[in-house]
C-alpha cells in the first residue's frame, strides 16, 4: 500500500515565525509549504480582493494566502482573535473571499486565546495525529526554536548598528537563520543556537562606536514584518542605532501558549497591565496597552527613544497616540509615531526617520555635556 501524500500547509509571513511553525508541521508529517517573501507583489495580489479600508496586515496575509493557494497549498492557516480588534473579523471575511474563489475548503483556523490547549487541538486535527506525546513534542520544538530565533535577532541587531562594512552584520545573520532552520529536534537546538551565535559574531565591528538604544512598539504585525514596515530596523542600524523590538512572538507564546506553571518572570502583558495603570485602566485591543506600557518602559530604563508603527485606520494604536502627549508628564522619551499603509512613500519616510536619530544623538549629547558639569562643580 502507498503511502499517503503529506498535505501542504501554509501560514502568513510574519517576521521569522513561519520557521517555527514549519518544524512543527514536519514533525507531525505535515508538509509546511511556505509563501514566497512578502513583496509589492504580494500586495497588488491581495489589494485587488480587499475591502478599501481595511488594514495593511490583512491585505499582507490575504496576499500571502492568495500566492500560497497559487503555489499548491492544500490549506492555509490562520489566526483568529475574539477580542476587540479587526483581528477578530479578518478569519471570517478571508474565508468569504476564498469561497468565491472556489477555495473555502482551503481555510482553516487556531484561535489566538485559547492557550495551550487551542494549539493542541488544531495541530492534532491538522495533522490527524492522535499520539498526544507527538503533538505536544511539535508544539514544544516550535516554541523553543521561536525563542531561539529571537534571541538572535537581538544579537544581529547589536552587531548590525557596530558593522565596520555595511551589509556584513545581515550576511552573517543570514547564514545564522538558516543553521537554525535546518534542525529538527531539540536535542540539537542549543548546539545549533550557538553555530548560529559565532556566525553572527563574525561581523567586524566598532565597538567604541556611539550608538544609541530604540525600542520598536506598536502593531505586532507591523513590528515583526520588514516588509510592511519598509525595513525599519535595517535603516536604522545603517544609522548607527540598536533596535529592540518591544512585541515579539516569542513573547506572545510566553503570554498566550505557555501554561502558567512553565512561566518564568513577568510576562510582557503582566508588565503592561502594570506599567499602563496610570494612563490607559484598560484592554482597548489590538496592542495598544502594550505599546503605552512599552513608552513608559523605555523611559524607565533610559533608552535614547521609542518608535510607534502602526497601520492606517488601526483605532487601538490610534488611541493609543493620542495618549502618548499625556505621558511626556512623567516620560522625556522622544517617541517618533509612524502610520504606514501601501501609499506610505519611502523618501518622506526616511527622512522621517533621519530627523528623529540626529534628534536623538543631539539630547544624549546635551545629556552627557549637563552631567560632565555637574561632576566638574562637584569637584
Amino acid at each position: 500500500m502507498k503511502n499517503k501524500k503529506p498535505i501542504k500547509v501554509a501560514f502568513p509571513h510574519m517576521g521569522n515565525v513561519y520557521i517555527a511553525w514549519a518544524v512543527a508541521l514536519k514533525k507531525l508529517g505535515v508538509e509546511p509549504l511556505i509563501p514566497p517573501k512578502t513583496s509589492k507583489k504580494t500586495l497588488e495580489l491581495a489589494t485587488v480582493h480587499s475591502p478599501d479600508s481595511i488594514c495593511l496586515p490583512y491585505k499582507l496575509v490575504l496576499g500571502n494566502f492568495l500566492q500560497a493557494l497559487e503555489n499548491g497549498a492544500d490549506y492555509v492557516a490562520m489566526i483568529s482573535s475574539p477580542g476587540i480588534c479587526r483581528l477578530g473579523e479578518y478569519g471570517q471575511s478571508i474565508k468569504n473571499i476564498l469561497k468565491d474563489m472556489g477555495c473555502e475548503d482551503k481555510y482553516t483556523e487556531l484561535q489566538l486565546y485559547d492557550g495551550f490547549k487551542g494549539m493542541y487541538r488544531f495541530l492534532k486535527e491538522l495533522s490527524g495525529v492522535n499520539n498526544p506525546i507527538t503533538v505536544i513534542r511539535a508544539i514544544n520544538m516550535a516554541v523553543r526554536k521561536m525563542f531561539v530565533l529571537d534571541r538572535i535577532e537581538n544579537l544581529f541587531s547589536y552587531y548590525r548598528a557596530r558593522e565596520i562594512v555595511i551589509g556584513t552584520a545581515e550576511k552573517h545573520y543570514n547564514k545564522a537563520l538558516s543553521i537554525i532552520k535546518d534542525v529538527e529536534k531539540t536535542s540539537q537546538l542549543k548546539q545549533a543556537e550557538k553555530k548560529a551565535t559565532d556566525e553572527i559574531k563574525k561581523t567586524e565591528i566598532d565597538k567604541n562606536r556611539d550608538v544609541l538604544n530604540v525600542d520598536i512598539t506598536g502593531e505586532i504585525f507591523l513590528v515583526q514584518d520588514p516588509f510592511s514596515n519598509q525595513n525599519i530596523e535595517k535603516e536604522l542600524g545603517r544609522m548607527g542605532v540598536q533596535t529592540r523590538r518591544s512585541l515579539t512572538i516569542s513573547g506572545f507564546i510566553k503570554d498566550a501558549i505557555i501554561p502558567k506553571a512553565f512561566k518564568k518572570g513577568e510576562t510582557h502583558l503582566e508588565r503592561a497591565h502594570r506599567m499602563a495603570k496610570p494612563y490607559l485602566m484598560r484592554d482597548i485591543g489590538g496592542d495598544a496597552l502594550e505599546s503605552v506600557s512599552d513608552v513608559a518602559f523605555a523611559n524607565e530604563k533610559g533608552t535614547d527613544g521609542i518608535i510607534h508603527v502602526s497601520p492606517f485606520t488601526c483605532m487601538p494604536e490610534i488611541m493609543s497616540q493620542n495618549i502618548f502627549p499625556t505621558m511626556r508628564e512623567n516620560c522625556e522619551i522622544p517617541i517618533l509615531t509612524l502610520i504606514l499603509d501601501e501609499q506610505t512613500g519611502r523618501a518622506g519616510y526616511i527622512t522621517r526617520l533621519e530627523a528623529f536619530v540626529d534628534l536623538m544623538r543631539r539630547r544624549k549629547l546635551y545629556k552627557r555635556k549637563k552631567e560632565q558639569q555637574k561632576q566638574t562643580v562637584n569637584i
